[in-house]
């Protein structure tokens, strides 16, 4: 399987309604809007993980010709 077959799975899998709700739902639970700072630094680890498979899902969703346009502007 390809990065762009597995890309198209993702997009089958959650780009639609009930995807969008089981997204919002993960993004409410794990911190991705907000802050994953703790005084125990190995929380703030913890959690961060928990962000970063959010925005490797999210990172899937997009074309690759945005995660291009996302990278240029850095």
């Amino acid at each position: 399987m390809t990065p762009e077959d597995l890309r198209t799975i993702y997009k089958v899998v959650l780009n639609n309604k009930d995807g969008e709700k089981i997204i919002s739902d993960l993004e409410a639970r794990f911190h991705f809007y907000g802050s994953t700072f703790s005084a125990d630094p190995n929380e703030t680890s913890y959690r961060e993980g928990q962000r970063t498979v959010l925005l490797f899902i999210r990172s899937m969703l997009r074309d690759r010709k945005q995660l291009e346009d996302i990278i240029s502007n850095e």
